[in-house]
């Protein structure tokens, strides 16, 4: 019983993981990163597919993505989409390529790169915390309906406990790594 709500919690916990890192990828550093748009939507033949599914998507320099259409006519569905996303960078048509010159981030703009960052991870801790709320509820029900007994309930919350301290600590990580590639001029 302890055993699979502990499992259980843990693949929650991993998943609510999974999905801060991928968001970190979307948030911008100091460098030109393909994760800013390869899961643009674009309008393809009117199918809604991702950008990555559609072109080859490269960074052939620090401040600069290329975008290569496998198919040439969609180059202006992608420039489009690329619009609406609002990226804060205007897509540059070289034939059938489409290159995105990133400006240089300024002060303000990093210190608001950092604000969201934090809040992204505060958001993620939240998410953590109420996985374990859960558990912690299930475990209370087990103990009330006499299925484990009071010491085992106290054994799984202390599970539970160090399961979230170890992803709560993991998100910390990981957002002070991503703060710091922000804020390296």
């Amino acid at each position: 019983m302890i055993d699979d709500i502990l499992s259980e919690t843990k693949d929650k916990m991993q998943s609510s993981l999974a999905y801060f890192e991928e968001e970190l990828q979307g948030i911008r550093g100091g460098r030109a990163s393909t994760a800013l748009v390869d899961r643009l939507k674009v309008d393809y033949y009117g199918q809604e597919s991702e950008l990555r599914q559609i072109a080859n998507i490269s960074v052939p320099e620090a401040l600069q993505i290329l975008i290569r259409p496998y198919d040439k006519t969609s180059v202006k569905s992608i420039e489009k989409a690329i619009q609406q996303a609002n990226i804060g960078v205007n897509p540059n048509i070289d034939g059938d390529l489409i290159r995105l010159n990133m400006p240089p981030l300024t002060r303000e703009r990093r210190q608001e790169l950092v604000k969201f960052l934090h809040k992204r991870m505060e958001e993620s801790r939240v998410a953590i915390r109420n996985i374990r709320r859960s558990a912690n509820s299930d475990l209370d029900e087990f103990e009330k309906e006499k299925m484990i007994s009071e010491d085992e309930k106290q054994y799984g919350q202390d599970q539970v406990q160090k399961l979230t301290d170890d992803f709560v600590a993991k998100i910390d990580e990981l957002g002070k790594t991503k703060e710091e590639e922000i804020l390296d001029v």
